[in-house]
């Protein structure tokens, strides 16, 4: 997932020539979904080197820079099966959204975030997942992608509930 990619103008990608140059990378089965830089694909590389791999190409391509943040099938698994919103029948999945992570915040910035009450706003961090609730919409939240990033010290991109179900669905073996 990129981050900030085709918002207000800005990093613009066409999604048709990323899926092109995402195969001239040697990444196979390449999808995309919407314009915000959701991009499902297999590869031989390691997990762990794809983020960096990505932003470089991407950059030396498209001549900006972009964090990407990698999450496999199952990560997509564990947030479909453990999302705590799920569970209350007061909550709207409208207001449900999936923070991902580039990987797990140290434990200070972690209690440190947790030291204010957001009210009506709510998160659960689970690893280098964080579950929010914005009771009142993601545009007016308080507990957006930027906070996150600053408080967590860790680079995020944030998806809604819809697109978190797509991509799970667009990445599952078929």
């Amino acid at each position: 997932m990129l981050r900030g990619v085709n918002v207000s103008g800005q990093r613009k990608i066409k999604m048709d020539e990323l899926r092109k140059y995402m195969g001239e990378m040697n990444f196979y089965d390449v999808q995309t979904y919407i314009q915000s830089g959701n991009i499902v694909f297999s590869s031989e590389e390691t997990k762990e080197g794809l983020p960096g791999s990505i932003e470089s190409n991407i950059k030396r391509h498209f001549g900006f820079a972009v964090p990407a943040v990698v999450k496999t099938p199952s990560d997509f698994v564990h947030v479909l099966l453990n999302c705590p919103f799920l569970k209350d029948n007061s909550k709207d999945l409208g207001k449900v959204y999936i923070t991902f992570l580039s990987r797990e915040p140290d434990a200070s910035c972690i209690e440190a975030l947790a030291e204010t009450d957001y009210s009506p706003e709510d998160y659960i961090i689970d690893g280098a997942i964080i579950f929010v609730y914005a009771a009142n919409g993601y545009g007016k939240a308080k507990l957006n992608n930027n906070f996150f990033e600053n408080k967590l010290k860790v680079s995020a991109t944030t998806r809604n509930w819809k697109t978190v179900e797509k991509l799970a669905e667009m990445a599952s073996p078929q």
